[in-house]
């Protein structure tokens, strides 16, 4: 099998250890990293003939064949983020709104794992240090590992509910109560896999909390908090009880207001996975979201 930068197309036959494997972590452990089989998959790999999308699970046996595949272009790092806090054993980073968290598909280059290159590691060689995530128009607070054993340790923390992260959201709308509780299993949409929703095959629990910071005649600022983690989880659950992300293209009503989802992660607190020292930062609204709510008044 030829390397992660090869141009040169292969073929091989799935062997019986691989079976009930998804083609593209197939792919990753021959091609070299999950960013060159995304590009593999991208290009038209084929089982049996046929392309197959990367989650297309493997029955052993099949004949995959790689199309070629041009390395990405090699570009300049994004600048390194601001950072809220730092040890040896981990960052707290204040991303950025439109930057891209980690590798993955249609983002091999210029993601934050490559703004903080060489600073951060354990989990995943592709996404090194993450532990959890933010959207690409969410701007705000993450902690990232630099360590194998920091990783290992912060996932647990994430498991146990130990992260808590608030964030500072505007919705359209008028919230029914002062606080509020929003439980609803979510996942991948049946009929959309870029969105997440109610109507899916791979229900996950979720609970979020908000409560109201400010309120205008026709808009609010929610202070929200996550008891879980899922993907979009505040945009979906906030759009589920008529209270939509201003700015979100997705899951809002498409608008002039922003060029990007009001969403902030303002606050992130944990205990320390080696000292237990409880670590608490804060990130104020960046520009933008800041200049959204001098237009309301």
């Amino acid at each position: 099998m030829t390397g992660v930068g090869s141009t040169e197309p292969s073929k091989m036959t799935v062997p019986a250890e691989a079976i009930g494997e998804r083609l593209d972590r197939f792919l990753a452990t021959h091609l070299g990293s999950r960013s060159a089989a995304e590009r593999a998959v991208e290009a038209g790999a084929l089982v049996d003939g046929i392309a197959r999308p990367k989650s297309f699970r493997l029955e052993g046996g099949e004949e995959v064949e790689v199309p070629a595949v041009a390395p990405p272009v090699e570009v300049a790092p994004p600048p390194e983020p601001a950072i809220a806090w730092q040890d040896e054993h981990l960052l707290v980073v204040d991303k950025p709104a439109g930057l891209v968290v980690h590798p993955g598909h249609g983002h091999a280059q210029g993601t934050l794992v490559h703004a903080l290159a060489g600073k951060i590691a354990g989990g995943d060689p592709d996404r090194p240090g993450i532990v959890h995530r933010l959207d690409r128009g969410t701007s705000g607070l993450m902690v990232v590992a630099r360590t194998e054993s920091a990783h290992a340790r912060l996932q647990e923390l994430v498991r146990e509910r130990a992260l808590e992260r608030t964030y500072l959201a505007l919705v359209r709308g008028r919230p029914r109560s002062r606080t509020g509780r929003i439980e609803a299993q979510i996942g991948r949409d049946r009929g959309d896999p870029t969105r997440v929703s109610m109507d899916t095959d791979s229900p996950r629990d979720a609970i979020t909390h908000f409560e109201v910071e400010r309120l205008w005649p026709g808009h609010a600022l929610l202070r929200v908090k996550l008891e879980t983690g899922r993907m979009h989880q505040i945009r979906v659950h906030l759009a589920a009880i008529d209270l939509p992300v201003v700015g979100d293209q997705t899951y809002g009503v498409p608008g002039a207001e922003l060029s990007r989802q009001f969403l902030h992660a303002a606050e992130l607190s944990f205990p320390h996975p080696f000292s237990g020292e409880r670590i608490e930062a804060r990130s104020e609204l960046p520009p933008d979201l800041a200049a959204a709510l001098e237009r309301l008044g």
